[in-house]
């Protein structure tokens, strides 16, 4: 630890404090940290778990600035984060690795890592510590503004060191590894203001998000998954979400090191290929990923053909290996045609870039030409990390072009590099009709609404609903059926059956008089008196929506496909409520399953998409108005026709305070 701080190279201030020892390392020490006048910026505490609360205390009273705190605060945590609170002390850890500030010089951690460290646009946090170590110590040597491993975040969360690394200039991009989220409000403050500032964002998330914990009543929580809160809060703020960290790394470097695609560009990837096997191989995975190849002009396919050998197509991805003559001159004219073409937007050279024994350096020196007769991003997609030779990294790397090691890592960070300029602005908070959320937070507050009550909850936000009615007698219901036309559906009404369905409690088709007092026997003897009826809704495609609430990100937007196609179709899409109001289309547009259904199939009719997404826009703008009041909220089915989408059951559940 001390070696290490020593070695900053902004040479700062030091004091070094030990009960026992005059010196360490040739330096003086202090017997104890009272013993140090004037306040410090910063108090490593390498010390036993049961000092640190005593020895945190001390530089409390003192007027230190700050804290940092190795060992893993057992049985402490609790204490220590009081004591930094109280006295407006910054603290990171328990549990930290420590940080190393690369852009200001300061290398505050407890073991030996490579020194010195190259300043670069790289903003590394993580909750995990062995990350922190190995991305220190990775062969791409991957240059830091600052990275920081936060621990147990006691005190100063996450969202603090986003916040500090966008002050840095040298940040251009910010790397996060998350285990669980802390602070979400400031979190979300964090991310609007990278957005804002156009620093992208990447995450790995490990582990679950607390958010199945609190779904136990509503459908929609099921349907949502325990990975909700991390979706909707990366979709929100545009960040860039990741699943290994051979994918992080190929993504922070792509944006650390290349050239970003311009702002608003709609365009693919061009690649070329020596080997038609890994030709087929890119193409194949970049379809599973999602990833779009630009649509060559005619012109850029003749262009491409005057260059290549008899039998090989002018295509994306492009396969250029022939007679293998004159590789240099041939792998230049290919990318530079591919680049020049309007709808490419990113150019990649599909090379193992092994370790070339006869000294042929002609793939290095291509790329090179292109990119510098270029203004896109030029990058390096090899098949294999294992492959690539670092002596011609390193020098692509140095002049702007990533080397990204890894098909399916290399695509993924192509596709964030291409979604990155096709982002949209975050999206404005709703405008809050205030006496309409004034009346409905009084109701919540009152308890459970019943099936009349959530009828008009889903009215008064403007989700079209069907006709209801409640009976206690079998007579009403006859009534009831005449007044509003046959065919009719009874649902018992009992509040103690959530989901009619399951247990029978739904009797559909019911086309008579007669049909409608058996049905009700049947109901009122099984859930007693209380039954609701209304007209059989009839639609194309039924739609499930509704809103749940995360303990930490607070209410979520939840669509998928309803009724029976629920099991069907699997998919579902969560969203902020900020989001889901302003871009309710986009969210369906990332069903592709349910959207075909909608766009019709089979001869069937499209559904009114137009209604749905207004519905999800209103469901959006309750879950914002109502954010305090509701735990959740089922709309299921959303019955969507030629004409309209219309709601035929609802389950309110108000959020309980204790």
């Amino acid at each position: 630890m001390t070696s290490q701080i020593l070695a900053s190279p902004s040479s700062p201030r030091f004091h070094l404090v030990h009960p026992s020892y005059p010196t360490v390392l040739g330096e003086p020490c202090s017997d104890s940290l009272r013993a140090i006048e004037g306040t410090v910026d910063l108090v490593v505490l390498g010390v036993p778990d049961h000092a640190l609360a005593g020895q945190l205390k001390m530089a409390a009273s003192r007027g230190d600035g700050a804290a940092l705190v190795f060992g893993t605060a057992h049985g402490v945590g609790s204490e220590l984060a009081s004591i930094a609170t109280e006295a407006g002390l910054l603290m990171c850890g328990g549990g930290s690795m420590g940080y190393l500030n690369v852009a200001r010089g300061i290398r505050a951690i407890g073991y030996a890592e490579r020194s010195p460290l190259t300043p670069g646009g790289i903003a590394l946090l993580t909750q995990s510590g062995s990350m922190f170590s190995a991305l220190l110590r990775t062969h791409r040597r991957l240059e830091f503004s600052v990275i920081v491993s936060c621990g147990q975040e006691l005190v100063t969360t996450m969202a603090d060191y986003l916040d500090y690394a966008l002050t840095l200039p040298e940040t251009r991009v910010v790397g996060i590894i998350a285990e669980t989220l802390r602070s979400a409000d400031a979190m979300q403050a964090a991310l609007a203001r990278a957005a804002a500032q156009d620093v992208p964002v990447v995450a790995l998330t490990v582990g679950s998000s607390p958010t199945g914990r609190a779904f136990v009543a509503a459908h929609s929580g099921a349907i949502a998954g325990e990975d909700a809160a991390w979706e909707a809060l990366f979709s929100a703020y545009g960040v860039h979400r990741v699943d290994s960290l051979d994918a992080l790394v190929d993504t922070l470097e792509v944006f650390a090191v290349g050239r970003r695609v311009r702002r608003g560009s709609t365009g693919g990837l061009a690649s070329v290929h020596d080997s038609g096997g890994e030709r087929a191989l890119v193409a194949d995975r970049a379809d599973a990923l999602g990833v779009v190849f630009a649509d060559l002009s005619p012109t850029t396919r003749e262009r491409l053909a005057s260059h290549l050998d008899p039998g090989l197509e002018p295509s994306n991805p492009l396969d250029v290996w022939g007679r293998g003559a004159d590789t240099e001159t041939l792998f230049t004219a290919c990318l530079e045609a591919l680049a020049a073409d309007a709808d490419v937007a990113v150019v990649a050279a599909g090379l193992d870039l092994v370790e070339e024994y006869d000294g042929d350096d002609s793939y290095p020196r291509a790329i090179r030409s292109v990119y510098e007769r270029t203004n896109k991003p030029v990058v390096v997609l090899s098949n294999s990390a294992a492959a690539v030779d670092q002596s011609q990294a390193a020098p692509l790397r140095r002049l702007g072009v990533p080397v990204l090691e890894g098909t399916d890592s290399g695509l993924l960070a192509l596709r964030h590099l291409l979604d990155a300029a096709k982002r949209q602005p975050v999206a404005p908070a709703p405008v809050v009709n205030e006496n309409r959320a004034a009346q409905w937070r009084g109701r919540l507050a009152a308890g459970r609404l019943d099936a009349l009550g959530s009828m008009a909850l889903l009215r008064d936000y403007g989700i079209d609903c069907a006709p209801t009615l409640e009976v206690l007698t079998t007579a009403k219901a006859v009534s009831a059926a005449d007044h509003i036309g046959y065919p009719v559906v009874l649902k018992t009404s009992n509040s103690g059956v959530p989901h009619k369905t399951d247990v029978g409690g739904v009797q559909i088709g019911l086309r008579d008089a007669t049909a409608v007092r058996s049905a009700y026997r049947d109901l009122a003897t099984r859930f007693g008196p209380r039954v609701i009826i209304q007209p059989h809704v009839r639609g194309e495609v039924e739609v499930s929506l509704g809103i749940v609430r995360d303990p930490l990100v607070g209410p979520l937007v939840v669509v998928a496909a309803g009724g029976t196609l629920v099991e069907v179709l699997h998919e579902r899409v969560v969203a902020l409520p900020r989001l889901a109001k302003a871009s309710a289309g986009s969210m369906l547009a990332q069903l592709p399953r349910l959207s075909s259904v909608l766009a019709g199939v089979r001869g069937a009719g499209a559904a009114d998409v137009a209604a749905l997404t207004a519905a999800i826009a209103a469901t959006a703008q309750l879950a914002f108005e109502l954010a305090d009041h509701l735990e959740a909220l089922d709309i299921n089915p959303v019955v969507c026709g030629h004409q309209g989408a219309v709601a035929v059951d609802a389950l309110v559940i108000p959020r309980m305070r204790i």
